[in-house]
């Protein structure tokens, strides 16, 4: 006869066969996934070395050729702007570096540089456009023909077109030494620039901008410089928006004009000025401005190729 204690332990002993199995399988199943996720680390660990010195030989063969071209810059671009004058306009983010290595070869290509005005951010800080637009409608040289629309970048690039740079036909000044004097004033006065002692006229200008623009507003911010150089390119005989990679983003001043077909198809844009190979790009397309021409140059996905002359690589 089966008896209550006969219950007991074989129900013990189920319970206690099930807890064991749990446990063996358990561990078993855990020793595997560990297994498994070890290799897996082992594996990314291999994919992130490959990666790192993939990237570090890609830098490697980019400073060669930077500095390939930094050597052969100068006899690339030398006598393709002589006896020429260039103004240099820079933002207040544009690197001071890449200000003086363009202006050094400016002058290797024969070009002479007339002066440098630096925009600050209030010229194009949002909140300070009606300022601006007042300031520069009130300075407005006498006989000059500004532009019927209304935004402050445009207007501001024409009152500084028509000041800085020289009439593209006679290639005389397009106003008075008094006029331009006024001018710089009354923008500096204002907050809105800030010139370099003695800037004339000159026949070509280069507008160097920084990166992409962020935070609230950034969007009008590049909108503004995107337009003034567009408007002085329509001043004189030629002007070159110039800045490193990022601003030929969608929020930078260089992919604002790229994306505008009325303002690329005077305005020239440079994305890697910030490298040897981009500031020869600069010279030869200041160099294809006085002829006519216009292009999008440099090592962004909306270049048409990396400099005049150099057909687009194909994919």
């Amino acid at each position: 006869m089966i008896s209550l204690r006969y219950h007991i332990v074989s129900i013990t002993a189920c319970f206690l066969a099930l807890a064991v199995g749990v446990v063996l399988g358990s561990t078993a199943l855990n020793g595997s996934l560990l297994s498994g996720l070890a290799d897996q680390k082992k594996d990314l660990g291999t994919q992130v070395s490959d990666l790192e010195a993939q990237r570090n030989a890609l830098n490697a063969r980019l400073s060669d050729a930077d500095a390939f071209a930094g050597t052969m810059g100068p006899k690339v671009v030398a006598g393709a702007l002589d006896k020429r004058s260039v103004v240099i306009v820079t933002t207040q983010d544009a690197r001071p570096a890449d200000r003086d290595a363009l202006k050094k070869l400016v002058g290797q290509s024969g070009a002479s540089v007339t002066g440098e005005l630096q925009l600050t951010n209030a010229f194009t800080d949002p909140a300070k456009a009606d300022q601006l637009r007042d300031v520069v409608t009130r300075l407005q040289p006498a006989g000059a023909k500004f532009p019927t629309a209304g935004d402050s970048g445009t207007l501001a690039g024409a009152l500084l077109g028509s000041v800085l740079l020289l009439d593209k036909a006679s290639a005389k000044p397009q106003s008075s030494g008094d006029e331009l004097a006024a001018a710089l004033g009354g923008l500096t006065d204002g907050g809105f620039v800030k010139p370099s002692q003695g800037v004339q006229p000159a026949q070509l200008a280069i507008v160097l901008t920084g990166a992409q623009q962020t935070g609230d507003g950034a969007g009008d911010r590049a909108a503004t410089i995107a337009r003034f150089a567009a408007q002085m390119d329509r001043s004189g005989a030629g002007t070159v928006l110039a800045g490193d990679p990022g601003s030929a983003e969608g929020t930078g001043p260089i992919g604002v004009v790229r994306a505008d077909t009325s303002a690329t198809s005077i305005l020239s844009t440079v994305d890697n000025a910030d490298s040897a190979a981009g500031r020869v790009a600069t010279i030869l397309a200041l160099q294809e401005q006085l002829n006519g021409g216009s292009g999008r140059y440099g090592i962004a996905g909306n270049a048409q190729s990396i400099a005049p002359g150099v057909a687009a690589p194909r994919n």
